[in-house]
């Protein structure tokens, strides 16, 4: 089980000689994976559904990812996570072919459907339509990925007689969310799932992806599917509780230093689940 680090795009960490610090710091402690969210706007004034305050500082997680890619050589970089419906897909397919480059292949894109809807529609989107938007951009931007001839042709994107180079090196999709149509679009189109919570959450998610695993066919260019699991409930792990984790079968555990009001606290975060969960593995 490898370990990674959530959420330092944001609030009192965000500036440049923090992050140096801080990225540089996880990727010397062992952790393998760094990620970042999103929100372009959030509800103001503040929604019971929104995570975040809207004066909350969150930088855009490209950007934030690049300038990491930068000042490090070996953690994986991963957006958890995009929220899809919110972008070009065209666009965005470019983006992330620039960043996989640069980055020597080591960025994961994390895609979820989203939930806020004062969000979704401040860049245009129907909260309706998210999940089929969902589908055909991770649809559309394969084919511009992957496609000797890129073409599609659906709802909400339509492209033809298009080309786009460089083609990433080694993209993986990584989908989050925890529901039914969540579940399914992991083990459908997902190299890995992204999800959070604590160890009984984890327990009902993963019966719902066995269960999508009945329902939908599995590519089998995607291999088998990575499970990415963010510890929220409680935020500091213990020895027991990475031993679980570790039992269910969680390839990626994620760590998020809440509240992010203090780098130094960050840092002494980050030194002790690198401690706790890095003296377990083997040699």
């Amino acid at each position: 089980m490898e370990l990674g680090v959530q959420g330092l795009n944001a609030k009192a960490v965000l500036g440049p000689d923090h992050t140096v610090r801080l990225a540089r710091l996880a990727e010397e402690l062992g952790y393998t994976s760094w990620w970042v969210g999103e929100h372009v706007v959030l509800p103001s004034p503040r929604t019971p559904e929104s995570p975040m305050a809207s004066t909350d500082p969150i930088l855009d997680p490209l950007a934030q990812l690049a300038f990491v890619a930068a000042v490090t050589t070996r953690i994986q970089l991963g957006t958890g996570i995009v929220i899809l419906p919110q972008r070009n897909p065209v666009v965005l397919a470019k983006q992330v072919a620039s960043l996989d480059v640069l980055s020597g292949g080591r960025f994961m894109l994390g895609v979820g459907a989203g939930y806020l809807e004062p969000e979704l529609a401040a860049v245009g989107v129907d909260l309706a339509t998210r999940g089929s938007r969902t589908d055909e951009y991770l649809d559309a931007m394969a084919s511009l990925w992957h496609d000797e001839a890129p073409a599609f042709h659906g709802r909400h994107v339509s492209f033809e007689k298009v080309d786009a180079y460089p083609r990433p090196e080694n993209v993986r999709i990584v989908v989050g969310g925890h529901s039914r149509a969540a579940f399914r679009r992991a083990v459908s189109r997902g190299h890995g799932w992204f999800g959070n919570g604590g160890p009984e959450d984890l327990v009902a998610h993963l019966d719902g992806l066995a269960r999508a695993a009945d329902e939908v066919d599995r590519p089998a260019h995607l291999g088998r599917l990575e499970i990415n699991y963010m510890q929220l409930n409680p935020v500091r792990l213990d020895a027991p509780t990475v031993a679980r984790y570790a039992a269910l079968g969680v390839d990626r555990l994620i760590v998020f230093p809440l509240p992010l009001e203090d780098p130094d606290d960050v840092a002494r975060f980050l030194e002790y689940h690198a401690d706790l969960v890095t003296r377990r593995r083997p040699g």
